[in-house]
């Protein structure tokens, strides 16, 4: 009998089918926000419309930063807004933990749930915004023994003592 993935499994799986259309290499990162089980909408990491990709011109770097994408959250959002969906109250499935910028953006849709799988450059500060916007923050993580099936969270949340990020640095930075 195979056993079916949880919901949160379910929609991480997605989330990291979103992220291989991502077209920086940097980070493949993506996003899908859910209501009532129901993918309302999804984004992954990449150039604006109509313009030229990393993978085909290199990365466009600022302080360290490729500044020439549009990060997956707020891709996702965007088509949100294009379409007329609201993601008031809903939960996002991400693959890497938000920037500042994207927690912002995050917090002002009113999103209810914060899932994220990896804790790359994890910013106390970003969980501060999301923290205080009331939006719940798991970390997934595959159960053991389970083939990937199931998930556990993290012991801490992001800007706990003792978690990473926990000092206001930035997490791998």
């Amino acid at each position: 009998m195979t056993m079916r993935p949880d919901w949160d499994t379910y929609f991480m799986d997605i989330a990291t089918a979103v992220a291989s259309r991502s077209t920086c290499d940097r980070a493949g990162v993506g996003a899908v926000f859910v209501r009532d089980k129901r993918i309302l909408t999804t984004g992954f990491n990449g150039s604006p419309s109509g313009q030229e990709h990393c993978d085909d011109v290199g990365h466009l770097l600022v302080g360290g930063h490729c500044v020439r994408t549009i990060h997956a959250e707020l891709n996702a959002i965007i088509q949100a807004a294009l379409h007329g969906i609201t993601l008031r109250d809903s939960t996002c499935y991400v693959t890497h933990f938000p920037c500042l910028g994207c927690a912002k953006a995050l917090a002002n849709v009113g999103l209810a749930r914060l899932v994220y799988r990896d804790d790359y450059r994890l910013d106390a500060h970003a969980a501060g915004v999301l923290e205080k916007a009331g939006v719940l923050m798991e970390r997934w993580l595959p159960a053991a023994g389970r083939d990937g099936r199931g998930a556990s969270r993290a012991a801490s949340s992001p800007g706990e003592e003792g978690a990473p990020g926990a000092d206001g640095e930035a997490y791998g930075s």
